[in-house]
């Protein structure tokens, strides 16, 4: 079976290299990112390399005279890799090894490798070794140099092909089973979700190491794995936050985005972003110690863009603020997001405003109506005191008219009674209550 290989050896001399093309001008630190990128991956950088160009060369993306001072660099520091902050072609990386010497490996052979060596869940697992596979099948001719024809003879006889072809066939049999089996685990955690419609729910997003984990933690008192490294979280775990003047609600914690996230990830990971799509509200956490915060904010947007839920209502939330950078740059962001709320996960600063801010966005999903029924309907009278808040009863007859706020999502529901629903003018801004009914056991990741 065709074996992957992997990107990282503990502690490999590396070389970053960056292009800097027309829309990345601007960064003042460049490869601040592909730096912790290597680091997280188990890679010591030695030296570092941009160039500035419109276009990058067909052939080895940098031009020929960066490519010499490459090949020096390489010399210099005995280097064992050389890592590109840009996505390179089969044919560029080839010629690219060819011209150095050593391992030639781009963002998003450096980024599957991290996720390789982090995921825990047998989801997880699953959906990394997809990507990987996916990302390596077109590159299959520069790993293997076995291409001659397999021996015929007694006990050799075999289908006449080239090596090559036979490992393409094995890896696309096994992205076959592995979409199979992805596949079946998504339709499970739509079940999973779709059990837990009766609560509100909230979904953390944003940059990998904003802090989500640690405002997990501050927020629900989990314990969970909160480390000052890049894509600490691969699963999505969701616990019960007790908001207070609302009642329960879910919180989940999903994985980090970053900058380019390979598409094959996003795909690969559908199952475990679900949490996000299916959320009543997202907290879209952001750094705002770190110098990048605008692109990472945007990046953020973009991702969100391509999973089809930028149009979820979000809140975005400024975290890390009690660091010195923080301050510096709260005023700017705030001024650019006046609407952000500002916090730090953890010295638990800005978390009653958070809170505050969590209730009012959520109230936006809810109704003010007039429900009519019979007297004798208790199925939908109990399902109107567990998920909404009843405010006044009038009696006529058989009939009973139920003034409440209810959550929009339910809405069909309730028509699907035979109840009659108009809506009801709003005189007062009390907040609504969430379910009555508490879970009675911490929600743990499903994967």
């Amino acid at each position: 079976m065709y074996e992957l290989k992997r990107a990282a050896v503990a502690r490999e001399k590396s070389i970053l290299v960056g292009v800097l093309l027309p829309e990345q001008m601007t960064a003042d630190h460049p490869l601040d990112e592909l730096r912790g990128l290597a680091e997280t991956a188990g890679s010591l950088p030695m030296g570092e390399l941009t160039q500035r160009r419109e276009l990058p060369d067909r052939t080895t993306y940098l031009g020929k005279g960066k490519l010499d001072e490459l090949c020096q660099l390489v010399e210099d520091h005995d280097a064992d890799v050389v890592l590109f902050d840009n996505d390179l072609s089969p044919a560029q990386t080839r010629n690219l090894e060819k011209a150095t010497g050593v391992k030639v490996l781009d963002r998003t052979e450096v980024i599957l490798d991290i996720f390789a060596s982090r995921a825990q869940t047998h989801e997880a697992r699953l959906a990394v070794e997809l990507a990987q596979l996916e990302y390596s099948l077109p590159r299959l001719k520069r790993m293997w140099t076995h291409l001659s024809r397999l021996k015929m003879g007694v006990g050799m006889r075999g289908p006449g092909e080239k090596q090559l072809e036979t490992d393409r066939r094995l890896v696309e049999r096994r992205i076959r089973d592995l979409r199979r089996e992805l596949e079946v685990i998504e339709r499970r955690k739509e079940r999973q979700v779709a059990a837990r419609s009766d609560h509100m729910t909230v979904s953390l997003v944003g940059y990998t190491n904003a802090g989500k984990s640690t405002l997990l933690n501050r927020l629900t008192g989990a314990e969970e794995l909160a480390e000052d490294k890049l894509f600490a979280t691969l699963d999505t775990r969701t616990r019960r936050w007790q908001l207070p003047g609302w009642g329960p609600v879910l919180l989940s914690d999903t994985v980090g985005f970053i900058r380019d996230l390979p598409h094959r990830l996003i795909a690969s990971f559908k199952a475990t972003l679900m949490e996000a799509r299916a959320a009543d509200l997202l907290l879209h956490v952001a750094d705002a110690s770190n110098p990048a915060v605008f692109q990472q904010v945007t990046a953020v947007y973009q991702v969100l863009s391509e999973l089809d839920i930028e149009e979820k209502d979000t809140l975005l939330v400024l975290n890390k603020t009690d660091c010195a950078a923080g301050e510096a740059r709260l005023a700017g962001l705030l001024n650019r997001y006046p609407n952000a709320i500002a916090i730090s996960a953890a010295s638990g600063a800005g978390i009653p405003q958070l809170s505050h801010g969590v209730s009012e966005a959520l109230s936006r999903s809810f109704l003010n109506v007039d429900v009519e029924t019979g007297v004798d309907n208790g199925r939908l009278l109990a399902f109107l005191a567990a998920h909404g808040e009843i405010l006044s009863r009038r009696y006529n007859d058989h009939r009973v008219i139920i003034h409440c706020r209810i959550p929009q999502k339910f809405v069909g529901q309730i028509e699907r009674s035979d109840a009659v629903i108009t809506p009801h003018p709003v005189r007062d801004s009390a907040l609504p209550i969430q379910s009555s009914v508490e879970p009675t056991d911490s929600v743990e990741d499903v994967a």
